[in-house]
């Protein structure tokens, strides 16, 4: 007991017991309870239940979160307990194994097509059962709870509806066997009496006491365990429903997405609970969760079992369990529990809205991985799971307009590279002293190279309980030789975190066979189904430039990990790199990736042959493909969706800022990237660099594509004006890049109406004007050169730009019509 006494002005000396009922009176104390320690939401941990945001039976808002971060339920009204109770009794049906010891046999069997008889004897041990209820409306257990009439029959017992009659209005839950000569079930009924009394979650049913009712005619009485009655709507009543009823309940909306989330990670925060006391709960199903009020609370312990519990009978639905071949060879475990939630949701959200964007995929790959037929690729903690369903919650809030939802990863290392910014910094002198000839080049709109998007990717955040951990955080990665050395020698360094450590360590020096070398080690050492190996094994591919292998390695660790963002950024980055490949290769890709046991959703790498990125002379040869344009939109597609899918969560997320940029530039012009770059908010560390590339793609000249217009050079005009540059440097050599592209690009004709007239582009739209005002900006730069050979090239610029005096145009005039193309004074070499 508590200790503490019941306030109850009708209950006289009774005390609060463990339950958190009173042992006199049966009901709970009137004074709040002290918040229980579950509830504290832990880093890493499954979303804890806490008080909804919202207590009234108002409709929560579309998209309304509570403290947690999870949808605010919709207060589902409890149904009368006349209407809650069936006052007629209706036995199972379907055989069911015979609950005497080492007997084989099935009762309740049906023969010659008629009904299942609901009472009779085993037909291989004789042993009498019945499955009739022993209980009937109007009986009375205990003294004072009378029956009102039968809730469910469940795996082992009959559930009865009750009220206690020394407290009208107080209905309790009367949970018997169903059949008493069940030797299997009075054991159950003991575990499950047990369990519930220790238990005390506010997400998980509560008992309140265990009475005894001698029924006439038995020679023994059967044992009840009295329950708090929860009156609300099962997940399963949720599913099958109407939809002019669904809306009724939920809003306008229905049953969301967010709804089935919001269910998932409130259920595995009651089983960690439970896992965390050394127990399972072995039967999750739709039938088994109430929602009542805003809240929800698992009810039907009776397969509760010990984790270790290896000899007990299992108790199981079919449908939700793990397959019969597993749980034959293993039993249940952990992550048999996290099956059973897997297909809970799964067959919940069939009934839910479809989730937004690239949440969708992510959801499904999180059930792939729950429901893996192959235990050890599954979440390993409801912890685990929880987390990434709160993050694919997060990606489908974000991806439904709902606002960003950005959250600190708890796989990644935070990270301040950035791939990919190529647009967004202003050209260095060697934009024009290094250029082979012709007019200025096209924008770098092009994916960056595989290897530096390789080292700005973020890395994975180091396992505390690796005991090298501490050690290699001290140590410096430039000397990774001397560690390999030492971690030969050492076996405390020979871990999956030092492998990994020096894995990265070689990459950073650019030897990637070794890199390769270290984390097939970690490999050994971690087994088949570590989503780190996956990581690492791609960054080694991107390194090599094999981006084709390199984003079937990411994709791995995207199904192991849905909610996170790297493995997104990454398959963004692969896909955008392999559809410029298509395009200017036009070499076919596998239509689609085979079976490889490696990847937990099953989907992993496929064959190589005819990648863009294979080796030339290999006998996987290329083969030209005549749909590359079509599979080329489509890669370009699949890269938008998942940079958006970052960036919609996180719009601080400078890669995918810069990676969406460019595909929508290439795609669909220049305003879409400007309108991608101007999301970029002032907090990102890449606000500066975002405006920059959005003047650039005003007024550069885009890659096969048409010059900007009028409309485009005005605007970048204004927004180069308002840009804040480091020094007068900066400004100049961008200045000097709108000048080059306004005269490259200005038609024939002119500007027209249109021309930007002002500091930029002067007051004149002629071709002479462009020419004076780019001089003056390249004799600028000249300045700034660091040697007299780039202070040459610079001026040598400069001169073979600016506008021909009157006389040496007509000079020039003349000789071309004669044929003479070499006239001095003209792009001479001017050594200053």
């Amino acid at each position: 007991m508590s200790g503490r006494a019941c306030v109850r002005a009708d209950c006289r000396g009774g005390r609060i017991m463990v339950t958190g009922y009173c042992d006199t009176c049966f009901r709970r104390p009137l004074d709040p309870e002290p918040p229980s320690t579950e509830a504290a939401p832990a880093p890493d941990g499954p979303v804890a239940p806490a008080e909804p945001a919202s207590q009234g039976h108002a409709a929560p808002s579309p998209g309304e979160l509570d403290r947690d971060g999870l949808l605010v339920l919709p207060a589902l009204p409890s149904p009368d307990p006349s209407e809650a109770a069936d006052t007629v009794a209706r036995p199972p049906t379907g055989g069911r194994r015979c609950g005497v010891d080492n007997c084989a046999g099935t009762i309740g069997v049906s023969y010659d097509g008629g009904p299942a008889p609901d009472h009779g004897f085993c037909p291989e041990c004789g042993t009498e059962y019945s499955f009739r209820p022993k209980l009937r409306p109007g009986d009375r257990v205990g003294g004072h709870y009378k029956v009102l009439g039968y809730l469910a029959v469940g795996g082992h017992g009959w559930v009865y509806l009750a009220e206690d009659t020394r407290v009208p209005g107080l209905y309790v839950v009367l949970k018997g066997l169903i059949n008493t000569g069940d030797a299997v079930a009075r054991r159950a009924a003991v575990e499950e009496r047990r369990s519930l009394t220790s238990l005390h979650h506010r997400d998980i049913v509560r008992i309140v006491t265990h009475v005894q009712h001698l029924v006439p005619g038995d020679d023994e009485p059967t044992g009840y365990i009295v329950m708090e009655y929860v009156g609300g709507r099962s997940l399963a009543w949720i599913r099958f429903a109407p939809e002019e009823e669904l809306a009724r309940l939920f809003g306008t909306g229905g049953f969301q997405f967010g709804h089935v989330i919001t269910y998932g990670c409130k259920i595995l925060g009651a089983l960690e609970y439970l896992h965390d006391q050394g127990l399972l709960y072995c039967d999750m199903k739709p039938e088994n969760v109430i929602h009542y009020g805003r809240e929800i609370k698992v009810i039907d312990l009776g397969a509760v079992r010990r984790i270790d519990d290896r000899s007990s009978g299992l108790v199981h639905t079919h449908g939700y369990a793990p397959p019969k071949r597993e749980r034959d060879r293993r039993g249940l475990d952990v992550d048999s529990d996290l099956y059973t939630v897997g297909r809970t949701l799964k067959v919940l959200a069939e009934r839910a809205t479809r989730p937004a964007g690239l949440a969708a995929r992510s959801f499904e790959a999180l059930i792939r991985r729950a429901t893996h037929p192959e235990p050890a690729a599954r979440f390993r903690s409801a912890a685990e799971m929880s987390r990434q369903l709160w993050e694919v919650l997060r990606e489908d809030q974000a991806l439904g307009g709902r606002g960003p939802y950005p959250e600190r990863s708890t796989r990644f290392e935070p990270t301040a590279a950035v791939f990919g910014a190529a647009l967004g910094t202003v050209p260095a002198l060697r934009w024009w002293t290094r250029r082979p000839g012709g007019g200025p080049p096209e924008l770098p709109a092009g994916a960056p190279e595989p290897r530096a998007t390789a080292r700005a990717l973020p890395v994975p955040l180091p396992d505390a309980a690796d005991p090298a951990t501490v050690l290699l955080g001290g140590l410096a990665a430039d000397t990774p030789d001397r560690i390999a050395e030492r971690a030969e020698g050492d076996p405390a360094l020979r871990t999956v975190e030092t492998a990994l450590w020096l894995c990265r360590a070689y990459l950073d020096a650019g030897n990637a066979e070794r890199a390769e070398e270290w984390v097939a080690r970690a490999k050994g050492w971690s087994g088949d189904y570590d989503w780190r190996i996956f990581w690492h094994r791609g960054l080694v591919h991107l390194t090599r430039g094999a981006v084709g292998r390199a984003e079937d390695e990411f994709a791995a660790t995207y199904a192991a990990l849905p909610g996170e963002a790297a493995p997104k950024l990454a398959l963004g980055y692969c896909a955008e790199y392999l559809a410029e490949r298509l395009r200017e290769t036009g070499v076919r890709e596998p239509d689609l990736p085979g079976k490889d046991v490696r990847a937990p959703d099953g989907q992993a790498a496929g064959s190589d042959a005819g990648r863009p990125d294979a080796t030339p002379g290999d006998p996987r040869a290329r083969q030209a493909d005549p749909q590359a344009a079509e599979r080329a939109r489509a890669r370009e597609t699949q890269a938008e969706e998942f940079y958006e899918a970052v960036l919609r969560r996180d719009p601080t997320q400078g890669s995918a800022a810069f990676g969406l940029a460019r595909v929508r530039l290439r795609r669909d012009g220049r305003r879409r990237a400007v309108e991608v770059l101007d999301g970029v908010p002032t907090t990102s560390r890449h606000y500066d660099a975002a405006r920059v590339a959005a003047v650039r793609v005003l007024a550069g000249r885009l890659p096969g594509g048409p010059g900007p217009l009028p409309a485009d050079l005005s605007e970048a005009a204004e927004r180069l004006a308002g840009l804040h540059l480091d020094g007068s440097d900066s400004r100049d050599r961008l200045v000097t890049e709108l000048r080059e592209q306004a005269l490259a690009c200005r038609p024939p004709e002119g500007w027209g109406s249109g021309f930007p007239a002002g500091e930029l582009l002067g007051s004149q739209d002629t071709e002479e004007a462009l020419r004076k005002q780019l001089t003056k900006s390249l004799k600028r730069l000249a300045d700034q050169a660091g040697s007299a050979d780039e202070r040459g090239d610079l001026l040598d610029a400069a001169y073979a730009v600016r506008p021909a005096p009157a006389g040496l145009r007509d000079l020039v005039r003349g000789a071309a019509a004669y044929g003479v193309s070499n006239v001095p004074g003209r792009g001479a070499t001017a050594r200053a």
